[in-house]
């Protein structure tokens, strides 16, 4: 079994970097085309940048992914699980503590081998093509900011976890479930007010007129925000976005200022009632129903295979800890979901072309949809050539051009 596992962890990593190596094959044959859609919207120059930043970012990708590969492999079936897991129990005599210890030291080394990636990411390739605007000094205060975040969740949750397994060892994996749920929906009501101010300084629309049709569209839509914001992101890049956040009375809408500063009014309003079709076709209210319902099925599956030692003999190791043998089926589920990758990736550009189509019905401005579209992946750079079977795998969106071609088709057809 040991060894079936390692082929087959073997297979899927090789998976992905050939889909890579195909997407790249891919935009060296056709990176210097401008599709149609962004003609002159994009010359030749900005073409080439395009190509070359995700070139660079796909092979540094290449690297990043092998390293973790490396690194996954040592650690599962190279024996360091089973030490780190003994070194763990040695540390105290409670169950309960060494759960918590086990799971924030992963965390942190997990940052840690990643902050070399962090650095050259953003002060090398983010910096030599114009997006980073980061200091090194305002980095390394989100890197601390996200460590302790991150370690006083997990503590609360593995915490939580343990305390209802010792409670109830028959039915734990049903509390721990409801426990999880009531824990995600606890953040999003506290994150836009407790988390979120933590990186970015939350203010008023500057733009004069904006928060007014914003707040029209949402009625028209049926639907009702706390707040309009703006946020500072171009404290760290020149990337743009925007996004709905909490739930309930606590839903607001953020802006960031990059996005204003590329946008017109027209194209602001088109791109938030993208987002409002999401919450209108209720998507988002899907989403959560799936992933909360395989959690409940993978809780499930989790509380028949954690007795006994039949996850370590799977390595090829003696008999481990609880939070040992959650690593173990942690490891297990990503490759069991592999081959649903599509699938799931199907799926969500499914609901991306329904919001592409709600926000042209509710704003009646497809030309305006699609120039957003345009300037998004001008400004960021976006890979206008992905390979289809790349895009099939991994894209949650549809391809830009292929949204971009739906929406002017949809234009002259009304």
């Amino acid at each position: 079994m040991t060894f079936a596992l390692f082929v087959a962890y073997l297979f899927v990593t090789a998976a992905g970097f050939w889909l890579r190596y195909l997407n790249l094959a891919h935009l060296r044959r056709h990176g210097h085309e401008v599709p149609p859609e962004f003609a002159g919207a994009v010359d030749p120059a900005t073409l080439a940048r395009i190509s070359d930043y995700t070139v660079e970012n796909s092979r540094f990708g290449l690297v990043e992914s092998a390293f973790d590969a490396v690194v996954l492999l040592l650690f599962l079936f190279g024996g360091v699980l089973a030490l780190y897991d003994r070194w763990i129990a040695a540390l105290t005599g409670s169950l309960f503590w060494n759960g918590i210890l086990f799971a924030l030291l992963l965390l942190a080394a997990q940052s840690l081998l990643g902050v070399p990636f962090s650095l050259y990411r953003n002060f090398r390739i983010e910096n030599r093509y114009g997006f980073n605007t980061m200091t090194l000094k305002l980095w390394f205060v989100d890197l601390v900011k996200g460590l302790v975040i991150g370690a006083v969740l997990t503590a609360i949750l593995v915490a939580g976890a343990l305390w209802l397994i010792a409670w109830s060892p028959d039915r734990w994996w049903f509390w721990v479930w409801l426990f999880f749920l009531g824990f995600s929906i606890f953040l999003m009501y506290v994150s836009p007010t407790l988390i979120e101010p933590l990186f970015f300084k939350f203010e008023p629309l500057a733009v004069e007129g904006l928060e007014d049709r914003i707040r029209q569209l949402m009625e028209r839509a049926g639907l009702r925000v706390s707040r309009v914001f703006q946020v500072d992101a171009s404290r760290r890049s020149r990337h743009s976005n925007a996004y709905f956040t909490g739930i309930g009375k606590v839903k607001r809408i953020v802006l960031f200022d990059t996005l204003l500063q590329q946008m017109s009014q027209d194209e602001v309003v088109a791109v938030l009632a993208h987002e409002v079709g999401h919450w209108k076709k209720k998507h988002v209210l899907r989403r959560i129903i799936v992933t909360e319902v395989a959690a409940f099925l993978g809780l499930f599956i989790a509380s028949l295979l954690i007795p006994g030692d039949t996850l370590p003999r799977m390595l090829g190791l003696g008999p481990l800890s609880l939070y040992a043998k959650v690593v173990i089926l942690s490891f297990l589920s990503s490759l069991v979901l592999f081959p649903l990758t599509p699938l799931l990736s199907a799926l969500s550009r499914r609901d991306e072309h329904a919001s592409d189509r709600f926000a042209v019905d509710l704003t009646g401005m497809p030309e305006a949809m699609a120039s957003a579209l345009v300037k998004l992946s001008k400004e960021n750079l976006s890979n206008l050539h992905p390979h289809p079977l790349y895009a099939a795998f991994y894209y949650s969106h549809p391809p830009v051009v292929e949204r971009i071609r739906l929406l002017w088709s949809g234009a002259r057809s009304q």
